[in-house]
């Protein structure tokens, strides 16, 4: 469960390596709490650092501290009961940051994500996760 003020670790290769919730976009279901596959805004808390090669490459660093964007989340450290009666639960909470468009802002997913994301219309990012649990 994500409320505000929690903070996830980014597992894309968008630029950012942590940020925070500040809102959860969703039906008012769960009073305000965000689960695997919900949307949420975000703030960047903590980014790699841009180098001069890198500005100048077209594998530039897409966001920067403080940038305010949207992402959904992709495993958290609260159980989540499948329809078959399985709790499924993780060591950290993670996100993948979105564009404006509900795409992938990174083009490359780093890290194990919830199966239970295709049941909630995100197919596009198990398509692309190295091992979905």
């Amino acid at each position: 469960m994500i409320g505000l003020k929690s903070t996830l670790n980014v597992i894309d290769n968008s630029g950012a390596i942590l940020i925070e919730c500040v809102n959860v976009l969703k039906q008012k279901v769960n009073n305000g709490w965000g689960s695997v596959g919900d949307e949420i805004v975000c703030v960047v808390k903590s980014a790699r650092p841009v180098t001069a090669a890198a500005a100048a490459s077209a594998v530039a660093v897409k966001v920067r501290r403080g940038d305010v964007r949207r992402a959904v989340i992709v495993r958290t450290r609260k159980a989540v009961r499948r329809p078959d009666g399985r709790l499924i639960r993780f060591d950290d909470n993670a996100a993948v940051l979105l564009n404006n468009k509900r795409e992938m802002l990174g083009t490359r997913i780093g890290g194990v994500v919830s199966a239970d994301l295709r049941m909630k219309g995100w197919g596009k990012l198990i398509s692309i996760a190295p091992k979905i649990i």
